[in-house]
């Protein structure tokens, strides 16, 4: 995990042999799962390090200290391989962490996951955000929400925003140009309590592309309507 472990240290992060440990039966798991259903199309051992590994890392320029405090909440809206939510979990051991995927398939792989790298205080969700959303034990609740390569923004802020507590964040992990995909979703953040704080830059030689983190304070309560029942967030976002 040469790769990852250098990166992390140019984020100021330090992962101690037990967590590179974890990284790396983190691959080999995703590796052999991999070979019964797709979950990713990045394979490579170096690759992996880099584009999901290295990538989910990156997340706490946007949200520390608050992301080490033991009592923050966490949810990975559509988290597929359990990117970016379990390599934080695996960095911040204190993280209570909820994975919510649609997927039942892919939710299987996380339970394994989660019991061969002995983690505590992750809960596994199968369903889809628009419903999830919904429920009493969800809504409102996370300090942090996290969302990665899911939709457009304009979808994306429907589907995440009802998650995040008043005073919480939401934040998303987007390459290439992105102007256009944030004005177009300025109307979805207004409507739905957000206000748009950031746009940061991920500066680290590791990555050939351009990647940011967008960063969205919760402000005020999501109204009760939102998000709208399945598929309407794609379909006919709120733009």
């Amino acid at each position: 995990m040469e790769k990852l472990n250098s990166g992390a240290i140019k984020l100021g992060l330090h992962l101690n042999p037990g967590q590179l440990e974890q990284f790396s039966i983190y691959y080999q798991e995703l590796l052999a799962w991999n070979q019964r259903m797709n979950l990713t199309k990045i394979t490579d051992y170096e690759e992996v390090q880099i584009k999901h590994f290295l990538d989910s890392l990156t997340v706490t320029l946007a949200c520390q200290p608050q992301i080490s405090q033991a009592e923050t909440h966490l949810i990975d809206v559509g988290t597929g391989a359990g990117i970016p939510g379990l390599p934080l979990k695996i960095l911040f051991p204190n993280l209570k962490l909820v994975l919510l995927e649609a997927t039942a398939k892919k939710t299987a792989f996380l339970r394994h996951l989660k019991q061969k790298l002995g983690l505590d205080n992750v809960e596994i969700v199968v369903g889809r955000a628009e419903e999830v959303a919904h429920l009493s034990e969800y809504r409102e609740s996370f300090d942090i929400v996290l969302s990665r390569a899911v939709a457009l923004l304009p979808t994306l802020v429907e589907l995440a925003l009802p998650f995040c507590t008043i005073g919480g964040s939401f934040i998303t992990q987007k390459k290439g140009g992105v102007d256009l995909e944030i004005s177009r979703a300025i109307k979805a953040i207004n409507t739905l309590g957000g206000n748009l704080r950031e746009v940061k830059r991920v500066n680290l030689g590791e990555f050939t592309d351009q990647r940011q983190l967008i960063i969205i304070d919760k402000v005020s309560a999501t109204p009760h309507q939102y998000p709208r029942r399945p598929g309407i967030p794609s379909k006919r976002p709120l733009v």
